[in-house]
């Protein structure tokens, strides 16, 4: 191994460069305009209602303690779909807003540095109950499906997409997060990027841990073919990227 390597990338590891920033020159101490906390979209796109805590009528819930016991990666799943309610619960427990939301700031139910929430949620729907298989975001300002396009042979291309692992082409659906880097820059600049690594990583827990309350699995891949995931979701690959990535299926 290159020891200069192995090195550098340490270095990401660790919070020194904190020290090297002047935070008096971020974007957001030198008064730039906040980066909107949700990518916009079409006026006239498709949008679904997803149901919110309180309507709920079929998630019975599990205890913390028997949640946390359970939770193992799961790769196997059987053919029944994750219905519309199921999704939405996943969808709020892992980036629902859980309180009022202002121009800078939507708290949520997963924790983020300086609450940037620098995530987009998209979900590729294989079998859904009451959802046509396709690409759609979630948008948790208003806590909806929106619907980005239909793709032929979806199974087999996000398949494609992650070195050839084949349970994201036999789950119901597949959770892709991608990062808006700049979302985090604007307030901490090069110290932006260790935090949003780790900021993935409680999202996709929350995931793992809620599956359990619906009789359902997951399993979080972190190892994928960047650019054709990038592709699959048509975003740019550059302000917007693939960072984290887990299947979900009943088992």
């Amino acid at each position: 191994m290159n020891q200069n390597q192995i090195e550098h990338y340490r270095y990401f590891l660790k919070d020194s460069i904190r020290k090297e920033i002047d935070f008096s020159l971020t974007n957001q101490n030198r008064g730039v305009d906040i980066p909107p906390l949700e990518k916009p979209y079409p006026a006239d796109a498709v949008r679904i209602d997803l149901m919110g805590p309180g309507a709920w009528k079929n998630i019975a819930g599990i205890d913390l303690v028997t949640a946390i016991g359970n939770r193992k990666s799961r790769r196997s799943y059987t053919k029944e779909p994750l219905t519309l309610e199921e999704i939405s619960f996943l969808l709020w427990a892992t980036q629902g807003v859980r309180g009022e939301v202002t121009r800078s700031h939507a708290y949520r139910t997963v924790p983020s540095a300086g609450c940037r929430h620098a995530f987009e949620t998209y979900l590729v729907v294989i079998n859904g109950k009451g959802l046509n298989p396709g690409v759609y975001r979630y948008l948790p300002l208003s806590h909806q499906l929106l619907f980005e396009f239909s793709e032929h042979h979806l199974a087999g291309k996000i398949v494609d997409a992650v070195f050839r692992q084949p349970y994201p082409g036999n789950a119901s659906a597949t959770f892709i997060w991608t990062a808006i880097p700049y979302r985090m820059e604007w307030r901490y600049h090069l110290a932006a990027h260790k935090v949003i690594a780790i900021d993935v990583g409680h999202v996709c827990q929350n995931l793992y841990l809620a599956c359990e309350a619906i009789s359902a699995g997951t399993c979080a891949i972190a190892a994928y073919d960047q650019e054709a995931l990038d592709r699959l979701l048509r975003i740019d690959g550059k302000d917007e990227f693939v960072i984290y990535l887990a299947p979900v299926g009943k088992i």
